[in-house]
């Protein structure tokens, strides 16, 4: 076991009705004055909207609002929030939404007490020294981004996705009704969960020795996940599903699975290559081509452990250690399909002829390799691509 930090200081209300408490909380942190960030409206139509403004107005926390958050958050949207929050002096940023959201809440903390762009932030020109804090009232159960201390934005006009972690924006709190998550498409909810297992997985493939504590609870994570996902597939208001996949979220990328390993999420560099380039592919269905993909070329270099996931998370039954490791992972890739994620790049809508281009912005213009079971180089990242190819 290496040696590891772990914080975590979000403090979680989780259960049923607990959005209608957000008012109260805030005013016991002191807070006064916040910016309500949201996405397109779809809070607005199912009630939570006026749930969260009548508990804020029984508290006397003054609102500045600003929704049309969209999927894959855009500098631009953040740039206009910045502003915004400057002028108007907020205390603290409210998300109420999925990962999107809480993203953008994210990078609006650390714009509005900063006097450079935001974005200098996300390429590596300045570093963060401060920021306002953030909360969050939990909508989609899938990025993790309630606890975890990284966030990811993108900027049409360059067609890059990039993110940065840092301690200063991790929320403070997050609400965690899984009543909220009801709703939520059967797509969407299939992304969430494919989301959330390749946080888990990410961790759990390093190029490092096991970790017996961690590795059972990122396999039991991967375990609850996956008998959950069959269950909500055919049960969308299954309480205990989805209070099961809700808090999977949080703990997938917590770094809890990741205590006492090396971490580099090598999958979610090439999925943000992937949806940076093609706004229009979600996070997790390009999750889902290309973590088998990945799986398939890197496999050979550590059989055992692969060989370990299998039996461990997808009960295979082989002897065989490399049969087993590779049952796993077709395993794997048919459960994707079997809650109605593609596995082609062709079903997401993208052409082979893009797999240059896409590696050329994983490699940063070939500049960059990439960490994982063996390091990723630009010859391994496209041929990790064309494995996508149907």
């Amino acid at each position: 076991m290496l040696d590891f930090e772990y914080y975590t200081p979000t403090k979680v209300f989780f259960g049923k009705g607990r959005e209608k408490e957000v008012g109260k909380i805030i005013s016991q942190y002191g807070y006064k004055k916040i910016m309500l960030q949201y996405g397109k409206g779809s809070i607005k139509a199912n009630g939570l909207y006026d749930d969260i403004i009548n508990a804020l107005n029984q508290y006397k926390i003054e609102v500045v609002e600003l929704g049309g958050v969209e999927p894959n958050p855009k500098i631009e949207f953040v740039r206009n929030a910045v502003k915004l929050a400057k002028a108007e002096g907020v205390e603290l940023i409210l998300a109420v939404g999925g990962g999107s959201v809480i993203d953008a809440a994210k990078y609006t903390a650390l714009g509005a007490v900063s006097d450079c762009d935001v974005w200098d932030f996300v390429v590596g020109k300045k570093k963060p020294i401060s920021a306002l804090p953030v909360a969050c009232v939990l909508t989609i159960a899938a990025a993790g981004s309630e606890m975890s201390w990284s966030a990811v934005v993108s900027d049409l006009s360059l067609n890059m996705k990039r993110g940065l972690a840092s301690d200063l924006i991790r929320p403070l709190f997050a609400v965690c009704n899984p009543e909220l998550t009801y709703t939520v498409s059967p797509y969407q909810t299939a992304c969430g969960i494919t989301d959330i297992m390749a946080h888990t997985m990410e961790r759990y493939f390093t190029p490092c020795e096991p970790v017996d504590i961690t590795d059972q609870i990122a396999e039991g994570i991967l375990c609850s996940v996956i008998n959950a996902a069959r269950v909500v597939i055919k049960e969308p208001d299954n309480y205990e599903a989805r209070a099961n996949i809700m808090w999977a979220s949080s703990l997938s990328h917590n770094n809890l699975t990741g205590c006492g390993r090396i971490n580099s999420l090598p999958v979610h560099q090439l999925e943000h290559a992937l949806s940076g380039e093609f706004d229009f592919v979600a996070h997790g269905a390009g999750l889902a081509v290309l973590f088998p993909a990945w799986a398939k070329y890197v496999y050979t270099y550590n059989i055992p452990r692969f060989a370990q996931f299998a039996r461990n998370v997808w009960g295979v039954n082989e002897v065989d250690d490399k049969k087993a490791a590779e049952m796993g992972i077709e395993s794997m890739s048919e459960f994707f399909k079997s809650i109605g994620m593609p596995t082609t790049l062709d079903e997401l809508g993208v052409s082979s002829g893009a797999i240059d281009r896409l590696t050329e912005l994983c490699t940063f213009g070939n500049t960059r390799t990439i960490n994982s079971v063996i390091t990723l180089g630009q010859k391994e990242i496209h041929d990790i691509f064309n494995l996508c190819v149907s």
